[in-house]
């Protein structure tokens, strides 16, 4: 007998077809998904009423889908999403929001280890501190996302998660609002995270992340708590490197405990020595070897564990330092040419080509490609720092002289 989940997505499938477009998803198309759906929730134990009166009120919507297709023309360098979101607007209204909050904020971290600036900075990330946590109707969202078949399993399972959360009377559905891709609350949690980690925290019976702040703070320290999360240790510090640094040694992939990064010369912005520690650390240099450099630790890799993206986890990072007083930081970020996605996947491909594996070509400069392209750097005798700039994008082949001198360079 076929199961009811992969039914559906059979469904999906024989109605959209594995290259037709996302707008091929037709009303008529999205009823017969959406009653599939219900029947899977059913299945799973979920009350019929709350099921039926959810998803009968659950509409298409075309901006999502979209949206969900709808790929950047061009790649973002860690300088255009650093200083978009660390900026001063963000630190100063996070520094008053710490003072506004501060019994709060200290009960939070009494209970779960987490201190107040990391969770004021990812607030300040999510939503900028409660602004906008997204107007889109979220089972609106799933539901198109599941019956639209590009990724219908994963957002199957977080609608019928959502309907969970109706169920137990966290929200109704008309209140239930977030981002185009289900993301709810102050926090911006999908279902399933929701449901595995929000709390309670102002005991009045219900998980509110969209109007109780003590649940929302709440619930992203338990979630990070749950993630790893170790009290007392920072995420990671700026630092700066000798002239003479083997940036070979850059990335996630390695890992040396701060006294054997303190022997390779690299020590604290203001020249002081690192402490002589065992702690682990890895390093990042984000944007080359003439912008900051990143000694990063155990909480960081926690950090990723809320969202894979390591710009993301360095703007967390550095908003709560900068919450908490820290200086700006002692090197700016360094712009990059602006690649298309094309561009990246071009790229990926001469790499591979000539034998420095940056894996399936997806059009992301991920910690893969970087790495890739800092070993084609050190065959062509660069210094191996894996930043695209005009110069190394010249050497690949990527774009021409003249392209490259218009281009940001070293």
């Amino acid at each position: 007998m076929v199961s009811r989940k992969v039914a559906i997505h059979g469904l999906a499938a024989l109605l959209l077809g594995a290259a037709s477009p996302a707008l091929a998803l037709t009303p008529e198309a999205f009823a017969q998904c959406l009653n599939g759906l219900g029947q899977q929730a059913r299945e799973q134990g979920l009350d019929p009423r709350v099921v039926e009166r959810a998803l009968g009120q659950a509409k298409l919507d075309e901006k999502v889908m979209e949206l969900d297709q709808r790929q950047p023309e061009f790649t973002s360098s860690f300088a255009d999403y650093y200083t978009v979101r660390v900026n001063d607007q963000r630190i100063l209204q996070g520094r008053k929001l710490q003072d506004t909050h501060r019994d709060l904020l200290a009960g939070v971290e009494k209970e779960y280890g987490v201190p107040a600036r990391y969770l004021l900075a990812f607030w300040g990330l999510e939503t900028n501190y409660g602004g906008f946590y997204g107007n889109t109707p979220v089972l609106d969202a799933l539901a198109t996302l599941a019956c639209e078949g590009r990724r219908g399993e994963y957002f199957s399972r977080e609608l019928i998660n959502a309907l969970r959360i109706v169920q137990e009377g966290a929200i109704d559905t008309e209140r239930m609002r977030g981002s185009w891709a289900g993301a709810m609350g102050q926090v911006q949690f999908m279902p399933s995270i929701f449901l595995a980690h929000a709390v309670d925290a102002d005991g009045d019976g219900r998980r509110d992340l969209w109007n109780s702040l003590p649940d929302a703070l709440s619930s992203a320290a338990n979630f990070l708590r749950d993630l790893g999360w170790h009290p007392g240790e920072r995420w990671g510090r700026e630092v700066t490197l000798p002239a003479d640094f083997d940036f070979r040694h850059a990335g996630l992939a390695e890992t040396r405990p701060l006294s054997a990064w303190r022997e390779l010369g690299v020590r604290l912005p203001e020249g002081d020595p690192l402490p002589d520690e065992q702690l682990q650390a890895a390093l990042l240099v984000p944007s080359g070897h003439q912008g900051p450099a990143f000694l990063v630790y155990h909480n960081f890799r926690v950090i990723l564990g809320w969202n894979r993206s390591e710009a993301y986890a360095l703007a967390v990072g550095r908003l709560a330092d900068r919450i908490a007083g820290a200086a700006p930081l002692s090197r700016a970020p360094v712009p990059a040419p602006r690649l298309r996605r094309d561009q990246v996947v071009e790229l990926q491909h001469r790499l591979n080509e000539r034998g420095f594996d940056a894996g399936e070509p997806d059009g992301i400069l991920g910690p893969g490609t970087r790495a890739a392209l800092g070993r084609f750097q050190h065959a062509q005798k660069m210094i191996a720092d894996g930043f695209p700039d005009a110069q190394t994008l010249r050497r690949t082949g990527l774009i021409s002289d003249d392209a490259a001198a218009d281009a940001p360079s070293r």
